[in-house]
């Protein structure tokens, strides 16, 4: 299964997005339409939105980024009930269901904690109304539509790839790595090191720093006075890679090759110091794609699915430049698409 999902991955890397050229958050990657003429009503509509939470910097700014969509699309929604499961499937479990039992969601938006504890529940829900799910996925097919980008081995293939063609012979690769045993994260690693196996590299190390930036740094130091140099660095979590710099900058060692991630810190850090990165992207705009869905399936109009597959661009020194702004804070993600919502750049924290 996992052969499969990073072969199928790779190819969809390379395949053109159906949909406008200048609205990533609508578009889609293979797959067909679904009629969703039999969920059509009036509106105004009311949504209801169960977000697993915002417990890190990507998923304050997709709540941002929806809340805004649903500011744009006022006329057509009349109300954007939200929980907030703090990270908890059992609260996310019984948030869904007051929504059920509240009677007053025309259409339910899921963001899940773990796919499967909130299968049946979302099960349930789909007996009563329409359901998007996004981000994360469940083990049904009952929601109409099941939004997100490419995946994990994606966003793994893309930063291990340019270590690949960029590492000096011999050269040393170190894998920072967040928390074991974490679905997204072990797909990013895994996808990364099968690359580097293709690539007959056999890395020095890998190790988990929690994210942590202090850890980070104490690890990257370790590993530099144990092999007096190291070439590159992959993390599979962008919020680290300006910890990973600052480490070589107090060492006194010239910048490896250090992958990232679309936050404003990291391709700031990257185009200030002019070191060697990439950027694979998990985009925040699909929390845009979430709420424009539910309207489009409430208005009877047909959408990508059961599975929506969205671009996931990978940043890289030739169109870096489109990505930095610094109008916008450090843990902005650049991939937001929400730079025509009301409220923009400050509702974002960014200033004109």
């Amino acid at each position: 299964m996992a052969d499969d999902a990073f072969t199928a991955e790779q190819a969809l890397l390379k395949v053109t997005p159906t949909g406008p050229a200048d609205k990533p958050w609508e578009q889609y990657i293979g797959g067909g339409l679904v009629d969703t003429s039999k969920y059509k009503k009036a509106g105004p509509h009311k949504l209801c939105f169960s977000n697993a939470s915002v417990s890190n910097p990507w998923r304050v700014v997709g709540w941002k980024v929806m809340q805004a969509e649903a500011d744009a699309e006022k006329s057509s929604i009349a109300s954007l009930q939200y929980s907030d499961a703090k990270d908890s499937d059992d609260k996310q479990i019984s948030d869904i269901k007051a929504f059920i039992n509240g009677g007053q969601c025309d259409a339910l938006i899921v963001s899940p904690t773990t796919s499967d504890a909130l299968t049946p529940v979302v099960e349930e829900a789909c007996k009563s109304m329409p359901v998007v799910v996004f981000d994360r996925s469940v083990n049904t097919t009952c929601p109409v539509t099941s939004i997100s980008s490419i995946g994990g081995n994606a966003w793994g293939i893309a930063g291990a790839r340019y270590i690949a063609e960029n590492l000096p012979k011999g050269g040393k690769v170190l894998l920072l790595r967040t928390a074991p045993g974490v679905d997204l994260f072990e797909t990013r690693s895994d996808a990364a090191m099968r690359i580097f196996k293709e690539a007959g590299i056999t890395p020095v190390g890998s190790e988990f720093t929690g994210g942590d930036n202090a850890k980070t740094k104490a690890v990257v130091s370790d590993y530099l006075s144990r092999f007096g140099q190291i070439d590159a660095v992959w993390v599979d979590l962008g919020a680290m890679s300006v910890a990973v710099a600052e480490a070589f900058e107090d060492a006194g060692q010239p910048y490896p090759i250090i992958t990232g991630e679309d936050q404003e810190d990291y391709l700031q850090k990257w185009k200030n110091t002019g070191f060697k990165g990439v950027a694979p992207t998990y985009p925040a705009y699909q929390w845009r794609t979430a709420l424009q869905a539910a309207v489009k399936i409430l208005d009877g109009k047909q959408v990508p699915g059961p599975k929506w597959v969205l671009p996931q661009p990978v940043i890289t020194n030739e169109n870096l430049d489109q990505y930095v702004n610094l109008k916008m804070p450090p843990l902005h993600y650049a991939l937001c698409g929400c730079e025509d919502l009301p409220g923009y750049p400050e509702r974002f924290g960014g200033k004109r």
